[in-house]
């Protein structure tokens, strides 16, 4: 399985689209949509007011184990165009925090992944467009629905950072570390999504493009302890965020034993309003 699409609903398409080409360097396939390997297409936008995520995609080669467990577990299911999302297969639910979760196979491939801005490309295909941080007010009820799709616990995070509390719990569904976490309430659909480049110095090019556009940096360059990601945050045109990284540990479901962090880096990933606010004389 992995992470197929993300689709968002974005009340400023013109800027949405400077933004994924220029700033993250996503190739565009036309019809709002983008990608950042060799699927067709990885990133839908439409337009609307919601400035928000209207639907996951996770992709299976054989759904009817997964369909199976969302049915004795009573989840409602209904099937759905696939051709509209160049698939072969495509069942929507909705996960216990309101998120569409469509479950598709056989989405379609697309010409050799290409992008003037990153060069070295994307880690992407198998494993899937990058991960996604989701909103769950119920953190026991959106861990039981995730598990009737197979997802496997990799570790926690449980800390204080700048005052605030932190507990994120984060899954995978094949060797990236994960591909999806959620951690309790969040003001829109997600918190954020991350892309993975193949190359160190293409976060510090993307570090210096999201700041050359003046795109609002939340936290600074930093490497988390769990996933290993050597990454920075930065303000989507909607508001909510995205996380640019490099260097992501893989998972094998042989040796791995899942862990509870006590901090959320290991350096770095700070906001940048407390970082370079004017020091007292």
């Amino acid at each position: 399985m992995q992470l197929a699409f993300l689709h968002f609903e974005v009340s400023n398409l013109a800027t949405w689209h400077a933004f994924m080409t220029q700033t993250l360097g996503l190739a565009s396939v036309g019809d709002g949509r983008y990608t950042n390997d060799g699927h067709l297409w990885r990133f839908q936008l439409t337009e609307g007011p919601a400035d928000d995520l209207v639907a996951v995609g996770w992709e299976a080669d054989d759904l009817g184990p997964i369909l199976d467990n969302l049915t004795k577990a009573g989840i409602p299911l209904t099937e759905a165009n696939a051709a509209e999302r160049s698939a072969e297969q495509r069942f929507i639910c909705t996960d216990p925090a309101g998120t569409q979760v469509e479950l598709v196979s056989g989405m379609a491939t697309g010409p050799e992944f290409q992008s003037e801005v990153v060069r070295s490309g994307f880690v992407a295909d198998e494993q899937g467009l990058g991960h996604l941080v989701v909103t769950a007010p119920d953190k026991d009820a959106s861990r039981a629905f995730y598990d009737l799709l197979g997802f496997k616990h990799s570790d926690d995070i449980k800390c204080e950072i700048y005052g605030y509390p932190v507990d994120i719990s984060f899954f995978h569904v094949n060797e990236r570390h994960h591909s999806l976490a959620f951690g309790g309430q969040q003001r829109k659909r997600l918190h954020h999504f991350m892309i993975e480049a193949r190359s160190m110095d293409e976060v510090g090019l993307a570090y210096d493009r999201a700041i050359r556009a003046g795109v609002p940096i939340m936290q600074t360059l930093g490497r988390h302890p769990n996933d290993r990601m050597f990454s920075f945050y930065a303000k989507t045109p909607s508001g909510f965020q995205f996380e640019f990284g490099w260097g992501g540990r893989s998972v094998d479901d042989n040796t791995w034993q899942p862990t509870t962090y006590d901090h959320i880096s290991e350096w770095g990933h700070h906001p940048p309003q407390i970082v370079f606010a004017p020091r007292k004389k």
